[in-house]
C-alpha cells in the first residue's frame, strides 16, 4: 500500500488504474476514475489505432472491465485502505510491510488478469499493420524511458533518484526532518541502479507481447502473461529487485522509528481518505 508501481502495454496500460488508485492524490483518482473510459480509451489507441467495429469491440471491453473493477477490485482497495491506516497508527512493523506489498501485488494481478480477458478477442484479430504501429508505439515509450531513466552521468542520475524519493516519500508522509532526508538519501545510494536492467526487460516483455499478437495466441496466453511480470527475468534483474526491495522495506522501518506525531497521523489519514473514497466510488 505504500507505494507500488507497474507499467506496459495495451492490457497491462488499460489495467493499470488499479495502480493509479493507489498512488494519487483524492481529487486527481475521483476525477481520473470517473473519466476512465475516455483515459483507457485514448492509450489503447494510442498503442493500437483501432478502427471501424473494432472501436465498438473496444468500448465493450473497456466498459465490461471498469464495472468489474467498480464493482469488485474498489471495495477490496477500501478495505485494504481502512487496515493500512489502522496498522500505521499501531506502529508500522516488518509483517505490516509485508501485508500490504504482498496485497498490492495481488490486486494489481487480479485486475491485469480480468483486464487481459476482456482485451484477447479483439487483440487476436489485430492486423499486421496494426501490430507494427504497436511496435513504433512502443519504440517511441523506449527512447522516452531512456532519456527519463539512463541518460544521464550517474552523478546525476543519483540526484534524480534521491529528489523523486523524497517527492514520494514526503507526499505520505509529510515533510521529513533533516535526519529522515540523510536516510532516504541513503537509501537512494545504496538500492541498486537497475535501469539499464530494467530497459532489457521491457523490450523483452513487448517482443513477447508482439509474438504473442503475430501468433493470434492472445486468448490463450494473454491472461497468464500479464500476471506473471516477473517471469523470465534475468537473474541480475531478479536479484537486483530483490536488493532495492529490501532496502526499500529497511527505509521504512527506520522511518517508522523517527515519525512524529504529526507525520503519523498524516499518513493514516490519507490512507483513511483514500479508504472512504474508494467505498464512494464502488457505489
Amino acid at each position: 500500500m505504500w507505494a507500488p508501481a507497474f507499467a506496459g502495454a495495451t492490457a497491462i496500460r488499460i489495467a493499470a488504474i488499479a495502480a493509479m488508485l493507489l498512488l494519487s492524490s483524492c481529487s486527481v483518482t475521483r476525477l481520473a476514475y470517473n473519466n476512465a473510459d475516455v483515459i483507457l480509451r485514448w492509450q489503447a489507441n494510442h498503442y493500437l489505432d483501432f478502427e471501424g467495429e473494432q472501436s465498438e469491440e473496444r468500448d465493450r471491453s473497456l466498459g465490461a472491465f471498469l464495472a468489474w473493477h467498480r464493482a469488485a477490485a474498489l471495495p477490496q482497495y477500501a478495505r485494504l485502505a481502512e487496515e493500512a491506516s489502522t496498522r500505521v497508527l499501531r506502529g508500522i512493523k516488518l509483517e505490516d510491510l509485508e501485508w500490504s506489498y504482498d496485497a498490492v501485488r495481488a490486486q494489481v494481478r487480479e485486475a491485469l488478469g480480468v483486464a487481459a480477458g476482456e482485451a484477447a478477442a479483439l487483440l487476436d484479430r489485430l492486423n499486421p499493420e496494426q501490430i507494427l504501429y504497436l511496435e513504433k508505439r512502443l519504440a517511441e515509450g523506449n527512447r522516452e524511458f531512456a532519456k527519463e531513466q539512463i541518460h544521464g552521468t550517474m552523478e546525476e542520475r543519483h540526484k534524480r533518484r534521491v529528489k523523486r524519493n523524497i517527492e514520494r516519500i514526503e507526499e505520505w508522509f509529510g515533510p521529513l526532518s533533516e535526519a529522515q532526508t540523510e536516510r532516504v538519501q541513503f537509501y537512494s545510494a545504496r538500492a541498486p541502479f537497475s535501469a539499464e536492467l530494467r530497459d532489457r526487460d521491457r523490450k523483452r516483455r513487448q517482443a513477447e507481447f508482439v509474438a504473442m499478437l503475430r501468433a493470434r495466441e492472445a486468448r490463450r496466453r494473454l491472461v497468464q502473461w500479464v500476471q506473471d511480470w516477473e517471469g523470465g527475468r534475468e537473474p541480475a534483474y531478479a536479484e537486483a529487485s530483490r536488493a532495492t526491495h529490501a532496502e526499500y522495506v529497511g527505509l521504512l522501518l527506520d522511518l517508522e522509528r523517527t515519525l512524529a506525531a504529526e507525520q503519523r497521523e498524516h499518513l493514516a489519514k490519507r490512507l483513511k481518505r483514500f479508504s472512504e473514497l474508494f467505498e464512494s466510488l464502488a457505489r
